[in-house]
């Protein structure tokens, strides 16, 4: 054994195994891609609550999945161990909209395809997936659901369902409770050129005791 073995360390070898300016490149690309994935999320967001917690969330896995890549692509030995390491990894945080996933999984693609050295892919997919985004989640459609809430007294039912027929093209009831108080109908509604009104003469109705019309999106129930 020599001198320079004694002081020789397999942990210090692999600082130079990513050099900086590779480092510097891919980490300042993924932050670039993860502010758009956060961009086109803010923009396409049609949920109830806004969370800009979720939105910062995109931009760090963006960039936490290029640096574990980068990593993993430096070392065979590492990339064993990582995979055993990331697969006791539980997520317990429950995702309301679906279309959350298709950001979580974006991130976590870009972040891999940029670390492994595909630039123009990881760059041009990301301007192509967000377009397609945009384009169709904010494609308004006029068959919009809505639902209508109504509490009623049972002799005003038919009335009621009278109404819905004139002024909305579809009707389908949902719920149907009656109590010692009276009934509540929940109507599932497609409404006739955006027209609102037909809800205020539900309510102006004899034996109508409220009438509650809710754009539903599947994020809650009225």
């Amino acid at each position: 054994m020599t001198f320079n073995d004694i002081f020789k360390s397999s942990f210090l070898e692999n600082v130079t195994a990513i050099s900086l300016l590779d480092m510097a490149i891919a980490l300042l690309l993924a932050f670039a891609i993860g502010v758009g994935i956060f961009l086109v999320y803010k923009k396409t967001y049609k949920g109830v609550m806004y969370s800009a917690t979720f939105g910062v969330t995109l931009i760090a896995l963006t960039m936490i999945t290029t640096l574990v890549i980068l990593a993993v692509t430096s070392n065979v030995v590492l990339s064993l161990g990582m995979v055993g390491a990331l697969s006791i990894v539980r997520f317990r945080t429950a995702i309301k909209d679906p279309l959350d996933i298709a950001f979580l999984f974006w991130a976590i693609a870009a972040g891999i395809v940029l670390a492994a050295g595909l630039i123009p892919l990881a760059v041009i997919g990301s301007i192509f997936i967000g377009l397609i985004l945009i384009l169709f989640v904010n494609h308004r459609s006029n068959d919009q659901p809505y639902l209508a809430v109504i509490g009623l007294e049972s002799q005003a039912e038919k009335a009621v369902m009278s109404a819905l027929q004139q002024g909305a093209k579809k009707q389908v009831i949902k719920t149907k409770s009656l109590t010692a108080a009276g009934m509540e109908l929940t109507v599932e509604v497609r409404l006739q050129q955006d027209g609102t009104e037909f809800i205020n003469k539900i309510a102006a109705l004899p034996g109508v005791n409220s009438a509650v019309l809710v754009s539903y999106n599947g994020d809650y129930m009225g």
